[in-house]
């Protein structure tokens, strides 16, 4: 079970999202916050998505007041407080059933294309002065997009699901 700690420290640590709940003992809860926090400003530098940086703020302040209102809650309270991940692992063997059929042929395919963006990311730049000037701009100018494209054809798939499941739901209740 988690202990109370210095109320200061605690605040000083909560700058960070997830470093004042490990202060405080909650480990999973803190690993999950920091997490969260780091791979948003990875995704939206590394895919050029700006606007996910908006979330940011949002997490920042969830993390900052969870973190103080645990250090200030009362003793009953905070042995009461579970230190549970944000997200859970639990799915994974749902998950696992999903990709066993077209799913893994879908997830397979997105991983051969993700794979050949890697390498034709790392060979463009140790023979980009090999090819020819205006083959190399080409080039890499597809590559630079293609992980937003990925991911808008991810999130329009991921639509089209969700609106054929809901629909299949309907139809199945009448």
């Amino acid at each position: 079970m988690p202990k109370k700690r210095s109320k200061g420290l605690t605040v000083l640590f909560a700058i960070l999202p997830g470093a004042g709940h490990m202060f405080l003992g909650f480990m999973k809860r803190g690993l999950s916050l920091m997490s969260m926090f780091f791979l948003i400003i990875f995704l939206s530098s590394w895919l050029g998505i700006g606007p996910l940086l908006y979330l940011l703020p949002v997490l920042w302040f969830y993390s900052f007041f969870d973190c103080i209102n645990l250090a200030w809650a009362d003793d009953q309270e905070f042995g009461a407080a579970q230190d549970r991940y944000l997200f859970h692992l639990d799915g994974l063997s749902e998950l696992n059933k999903k990709f066993s059929g077209k799913g893994g042929l879908y997830a397979g395919i997105a991983l051969i294309f993700f794979g050949i963006y890697l390498i034709g990311l790392k060979l463009l730049s140790q023979f980009r002065f090999g090819l020819l000037p205006l083959a190399a701009r080409y080039f890499q100018a597809l590559l630079s997009v293609f992980p937003q494209v990925f991911l808008g054809v991810v999130i329009i798939l991921i639509g089209i699901r969700l609106i054929k499941g809901k629909k299949e739901e309907l139809d199945h209740r009448d």
